[in-house]
């Protein structure tokens, strides 16, 4: 039993690995978090997703180029953040994304 677990542990690291390598192309990560938007938990997804987005771009890099700190950047993008408009933007925009709205 203890191998089975082992092996599980190893493809959730490397699934985890992947993501944030493709999270890195700004074309699949605005694919992502549009796809976050889209979810019916929205809020809480979105998180996740900014959240994997930042990670796979180095939050310190992130936070330095969106000029917001570090631990702010942790905070807002927690399970119980709540980043205002201007705090997103300025992650997006770190990461070569950008908010856009488009008609329904």
């Amino acid at each position: 039993m203890p191998k089975r677990r082992a092996r599980r542990e190893v493809k959730n690291v490397d699934y985890r690995e992947r993501l944030l390598a493709r999270l890195k192309d700004p074309e699949e990560a605005a694919a992502y978090i549009n796809a976050a938007f889209q979810e019916k938990h929205m809020p809480e997804v979105l998180l996740i997703a900014l959240r994997d987005v930042a990670e796979a771009n180095g939050i310190s890099s992130v936070a330095r180029r969106a000029r917001i700190n570090r631990v702010s950047i942790y905070k807002a993008l927690s399970k119980n953040g709540n980043p205002g408009i201007d705090t997103l933007q300025k992650i997006l925009n770190a990461v070569g994304l950008k908010v856009s709205v488009q008609a329904a």
